[in-house]
C-alpha cells in the first residue's frame, strides 16, 4: 500500500504543478488586435493684445506738426503682429468747451506691419505726423489743451 500512497501523492503533485503551469500561462495570455482613435484640443481664440504707445514733444502750435513714434507691448505667450495704426484725436473737455476744436487736428493712419514678441515691451512700431491746421481765425482755446491719440490697430 505503500507504493499505492507514493503513486497519489506523485499524481497529486504533478496535477498541482500542471494547474499551477495552465494558470500562469494564463496571466501572460493576450488577444491580438489593430486600433485607431484620435484626440483634439482647440487653439486659443486669442492670445491677448498688443499696447500701444503714441509719444510726441508738447508745445505743438497752430500750422506746425509734430513726428509720432508708436511703440507696443505683448505681456502674451506667442508673438502678435500689429498691422495698421489708426489714432483718433481728442481734446481734453475745458480746452474743448473754450473752443478748441479736434477737427484742426489731423493724423492719418500709420501702416507698421510689425511682429512683437511674446512678453516683448517698447518694440518700436513706426512713425507717423500730427498736425494741428491753422485756421486763420483765433485759435486760443487750444492754448495748454492736452491731445490724446487713441489706438487702435488691425
Amino acid at each position: 500500500m505503500r507504493g499505492l500512497n507514493i503513486k497519489r501523492k506523485t499524481a497529486a503533485i504533478a496535477a498541482a504543478g500542471v494547474l499551477t503551469v495552465a494558470t500562469a500561462g494564463g496571466a501572460y495570455a493576450y488577444w491580438s488586435t489593430t486600433g485607431s482613435g484620435s484626440g483634439s484640443a482647440t487653439a486659443a481664440t486669442s492670445n491677448g493684445t498688443v499696447v500701444l504707445h503714441a509719444d510726441y514733444a508738447n508745445g505743438l502750435t497752430p500750422g506746425a506738426s509734430e513726428t509720432v513714434t508708436y511703440t507696443a507691448d505683448n505681456s502674451g505667450t506667442s508673438s502678435l503682429r500689429v498691422g495698421t495704426i489708426t489714432p483718433t484725436v481728442s481734446i481734453d473737455a475745458a480746452h474743448a468747451a473754450a473752443g478748441c476744436l479736434v477737427g484742426d487736428f489731423t493724423i492719418s493712419p500709420t501702416e507698421s506691419n510689425t511682429t512683437v514678441a511674446a512678453s516683448a515691451t517698447g518694440v518700436a512700431a513706426g512713425t507717423g505726423t500730427l498736425s494741428f491746421a491753422d485756421s486763420g481765425v483765433s485759435q486760443d482755446g487750444c492754448k495748454g489743451a492736452t491731445v490724446t491719440l487713441s489706438l487702435a490697430s488691425n
